[in-house]
């Protein structure tokens, strides 16, 4: 396992070459100098979405979600508990269905909410339904 890792900041989105032991330290991002690792979900879009699940070697768990729904919606705040709770072990993200359908439609997401953890590029997994967010956790923690 290397020392370092790539890490795709969440507020501009440029690719970070960090310690891994700085995850726990509260790195910057060399680009926009605002944390990288903060506890919260990353809203993404076409651009971003390719950029943080196919450059972050740490896992990237994304919640593909419309606003329309209800469980979505339900799952909203586990979903950000559970981001905190595994703050550097895993990058977590929401992709709007809605919005960005050319996004999601190549992973056959045939019901929302369903996250997919990925990692360089890969899904690793992937689970649909509303879950609390310490099963959110379990499940992720099976992946990673």
């Amino acid at each position: 396992m290397s020392d370092s890792l790539h890490y795709v900041c969440p507020h501009c989105h440029t690719t970070n070459r960090i310690a891994r032991a700085q995850l726990g330290n509260q790195p910057s991002c060399g680009s926009c100098h605002q944390p990288l690792v903060t506890g919260e979900p990353v809203a993404l879009d076409a651009d971003s979405f390719a950029r943080h699940t196919g450059r972050s070697q740490l896992p990237v768990v994304v919640d593909f979600w419309a606003p329309w729904c209800g469980p979505c919606r339900m799952m909203a705040p586990g979903f950000a508990q559970a981001a905190k709770t595994l703050a550097g072990q895993a990058q977590f993200a929401k992709l709007d269905t809605e919005a960005h359908p050319q996004t999601s439609a190549p992973f056959g997401i045939r019901s929302i909410p369903t996250m997919v953890v990925f990692k360089e590029g890969k899904e690793l997994a992937r689970i649909s339904g509303a879950l609390p967010p310490g099963e959110i956790v379990r499940w992720v923690q099976s992946v990673i």
